[in-house]
């Protein structure tokens, strides 16, 4: 098993709970903007994987747009979160943490029964 393969099945697994915490902290993100903040956290997202996800969130219902003038080029497009992705947002948060807990519990090396 390749394991960079492993690790990146992984990342993919949060991006939608990663992507949506930024939105809702920052209000109105720029897709670039996501991008930097994603690479802060050492979870590298590209353009190709980042637009349709982005898409996918906004034909749910989980997330809305806005045109914005730019200073250096045509208009830029902001997402915001909804209340129904906000919701979503929450229920990932407590999803995430039951499962960190549960792996966590598993892979303790004082964690079983003799």
């Amino acid at each position: 098993m390749k394991m960079d393969n492993t690790k990146a099945q992984m990342k993919k697994g949060v991006l939608e709970l990663c992507i949506l915490s930024i939105i809702k902290n920052e209000g109105e993100v720029y897709p670039s903007d996501i991008i930097a903040r994603m690479k802060e956290a050492e979870l590298i997202v590209v353009e190709g994987t980042l637009y349709p996800l982005l898409t996918r969130l906004k034909n749910s219902g989980l997330l809305t747009y806005s045109w914005k003038e730019s200073t250096s080029g045509p208009p830029r497009k902001y997402f915001s979160i909804t209340d129904d992705g906000t919701d979503v947002l929450e229920d990932l948060r407590t999803s995430w943490t039951q499962l960190v807990q549960a792996v966590n519990h598993s892979i303790e090396e004082n964690n079983h029964t003799s």
